[in-house]
């Protein structure tokens, strides 16, 4: 794995190549949701388009996977290194606002999303899909995504379905709501003073 992370900044560059996928990924967190996606899943590729561009996070991804198989590699392994990447670009969360929390709206659905960026990896994921693809895409690969998201951003995120019942929308809520909680919980917290936010000093 190849790491470009720049020092004095919040961007981070991985490179990752596994027998199953080939994952180029850069991260700015102080970017304004410009997105440059290449995955092979049109799907994932709208999905991550958004998130990036409620995050206001600058991001690139650049994935060949074994599509041939199955989404479920590239699905995971960009979760993985998106991820890897967010924990380099946040550094040690000085002066962070640390939690965050969205609630959106997709038409008939409405997805929760709450964040904090602890240290301590934990996904709760309460999302139900009527179906089980959109496209071509497994319903059940979003949790996943996820799944190796917060995995590697050390962080504890829970993604609750409030309403829905179109499988779009109900994704789509949950990348949007998760984006707008990422912003708020990465932004810098102006009565900090660039304390890390913990009473134990260290996150």
């Amino acid at each position: 794995m190849q790491d470009d992370t720049a020092t004095g900044s919040r961007t981070a560059a991985l490179h990752r190549a596994t027998a199953e996928t080939d994952i180029t990924l850069s991260l700015d967190l102080d970017g304004t949701g410009r997105s440059r996606i290449e995955t092979g899943i049109g799907f994932l590729d709208h999905m991550l388009t958004a998130l990036s561009r409620h995050a206001c996070f600058d991001l690139d991804v650049k994935a060949v996977g074994d599509l041939q198989v199955d989404f479920h590699h590239t699905t995971e392994d960009i979760g993985i290194v998106l991820g890897q990447c967010f924990t380099r670009a946040i550094g040690d969360k000085a002066g962070i606002r640390r939690y965050g929390h969205a609630v959106v709206p997709m038409d008939e659905a409405l997805v929760e999303a709450a964040i904090d960026i602890s240290g301590r990896s934990f996904l709760v994921w309460d999302v139900r899909f009527p179906r089980d693809k959109i496209g071509e895409m497994d319903t059940e690969l979003f949790e996943e995504f996820f799944r190796g998201f917060s995995s590697n951003a050390g962080l504890s995120l829970h993604v609750t379905q409030k309403a829905g019942s179109n499988n779009h929308h109900i994704a789509e809520g949950c990348f949007k709501a998760v984006a707008r909680a990422l912003r708020m919980a990465t932004e810098p917290d102006p009565r900090s003073a660039g304390r890390i936010p913990s009473t134990k000093g260290a996150l």
